[in-house]
């Protein structure tokens, strides 16, 4: 039975010399250094989940012919764990990630990884790789749990084996912008359509978004908003981040999921953390038009994306073919930096965690 599933550590041949680390460490940028370990877990139809190992992190060995080469069965979460004040360390939420790779799994026709093992598979690789976790401001070890379709064949139809890894990545700051992000709109291409693959977190949904943001680079751009895939007209989300719109009498709101929006875990937090403030949050579809007007009028006054990896990042202008215009005071407005600042203080141990959001490791 999964519950009694154990975790194999095999040594290290060469563990990377603290003195190295230390260097790394220093200044990590974001997903380019990794630490030692990985985590490893199989299934096989009739077998069921099997083999849990950590191990060095190692380069993989895949037959020509695996299957998630050819019909790319694959999905993955990110998640963080932080640094405590007294040396500690915790992970964010790590139950909600859990649940996501579930459904994830399920829309892509794959096997589902029990809870319990995810929430495992993240404990002991963040165990084996402690030392790895920046103390600098804004640094946190980034946990890149995922599964791919393992099988050996070529055919049309879901993989009967699967392959279940975490690896790990000391990281920095995801923007260095000072000020607020600009963003293009894209009028060529959506990230999802309805009954589509927008809510799954799988591979596919970003490789298709990179023409967009890789125009919007070109155009001078941080990064690429999408709009809906039947009228082009409602704002859906960026490339890798939920919205939120802020008004001028404080409230909020965030398009809805419905299916084409990945559900995102630092979304819902904010959308809680707003709540307990009292603010009144809404979960509507909005204009590309009626941001624009609302931003000329002054009726909004904030934009913000959010996400595992950039965590709270304000939007200060939107740009696209047609249009060009300024979100407040192109920086960060005062309600997105007190929700970030309660977040962050929540992840870091600075403040109290009223919902139960951090599981202490250590």
């Amino acid at each position: 039975m999964t519950a009694a599933l154990s975790f194999t550590r095999e040594e290290h041949p060469a563990l990377i010399p603290a003195s190295d680390r230390a260097v790394f460490l220093e200044n990590p940028g974001f997903g380019k250094v990794f630490t030692d370990h990985m985590v490893t877990i199989r299934y096989a139809e009739g077998k069921g989940w099997h083999d849990a190992k950590v191990t060095a992190r190692a380069p993989l060995v895949l037959d020509p012919a695996t299957a998630v080469l050819h019909y790319a069965q694959e999905i993955f979460e990110g998640l963080k764990a932080y640094r405590l004040p007294d040396g500690g360390a915790a992970l964010f939420r790590a139950d909600a990630n859990a649940r996501r790779f579930q459904e994830s799994a399920r829309r892509m026709a794959m096997a589902e990884l029990p809870e319990d093992l995810f929430l495992q598979s993240c404990r002991e690789l963040v165990a084996a790789d402690r030392d790895w976790i920046p103390e600098a401001e804004g640094g946190a070890l980034y946990l890149r749990p995922f599964m791919f379709a393992s099988e050996v064949f070529l055919g049309v139809k879901p993989a009967s084996e699967y392959l279940y890894m975490v690896i790990a990545s000391s990281v920095g700051a995801y923007f260095k912008t000072p000020t607020g992000v600009t963003l293009w709109v894209s009028d060529d291409y959506t990230r999802a359509a309805p009954g589509g693959t927008g809510a799954a977190k799988c591979g596919g949904n970003y490789a298709s978004s990179l023409i967009a943001q890789q125009e919007a680079i070109r155009e001078g751009c941080d990064q690429v908003v999408f709009l809906d895939a039947v009228e082009r007209r409602w704002i859906e989300e960026l490339g890798g981040m939920n919205i939120f719109f802020v008004f001028e009498d404080g409230s909020m709101q965030t398009p809805p999921l419905g299916g084409t929006i990945l559900p995102g875990i630092t979304r819902e937090s904010l959308m809680l953390l707003a709540r307990d403030e009292g603010l009144t949050i809404r979960e509507e579809p909005y204009s590309i038009d009626q941001w624009e007007a609302d931003a000329a009028s002054g009726r909004l006054r904030e934009s913000f994306a959010c996400g595992t990896a950039a965590v709270v990042t304000p939007i200060g202008r939107v740009r696209g073919r047609t249009r060009d215009f300024r979100i407040g005071n192109g920086g960060i407005g005062v309600a997105t930096d007190r929700l970030k600042a309660r977040l962050v203080d929540i992840q870091r141990g600075l403040a109290p965690d009223p919902h139960g959001w951090m599981e202490r490791l250590f």
